[in-house]
């Protein structure tokens, strides 16, 4: 299949273990939905060693509140059990679609509301099952952001910003 340096890469998940006795993976996804693994040709596993293996995806679907994921040349308990802990990563190229981001993209973006004012920077992504909430540092200040449609209203990453429409009271009640 060839080489493909790591720079050309993104980490879009992690193998939290086997699932079943056919080689089936559990893995958490940084991704908003199975499409950008569905659109891969192939999907690449950088093990705890560091060593990076390319396979060839013959399956992806949500399962509870993480995806199962089937790949070429994995058959076993065994073989599944061996990429515990490694890395999930595709080509850049295969990113996804228009409206989804990658954590690696929304850190540090400047945070601005709707009527221009800049509150901050995103510092931290947390994952707590649901949406994804972007923590915003501002100074010694942190806003709690629900990663939403209704809230994130524009990610520009040319112009590395943000820009977010506030429901009433969220600034206030999630200031810490």
């Amino acid at each position: 299949m060839g080489q493909v340096a790591l720079e050309n890469l993104l980490i879009v998940g992690k193998v939290l273990g086997p699932h079943g006795l056919e080689g089936m993976l559990r893995f958490s996804s940084y991704a908003r939905s199975e499409a950008s693994f569905r659109q891969a040709e192939s999907i690449f596993i950088k093990l705890v060693s560091g060593q990076l293996n390319e396979y060839v995806p013959i399956s992806v679907k949500p399962h509870k509140d993480v995806f199962l994921m089937a790949l070429e040349g994995i058959s076993s308990r065994e073989d599944a059990e061996a990429l515990k802990g490694a890395e999930v990563l595709i080509r850049k190229e295969a990113s996804g679609t228009d409206d989804e981001f990658f954590w690696h993209e929304i850190l540090g973006l400047e945070v601005f509301l709707d009527t221009g004012e800049c509150i901050g920077v995103v510092s931290n992504i947390l994952s707590p099952g649901g949406n994804d909430i972007y923590v915003v540092k501002n100074g010694d200040k942190e806003i709690f952001l629900p990663a939403t449609y209704e809230v994130i209203r524009e990610v520009d990453l040319d112009e590395g910003k943000m820009i977010i429409s506030p429901m009433e009271g969220l600034l206030d009640l999630n200031e810490v």
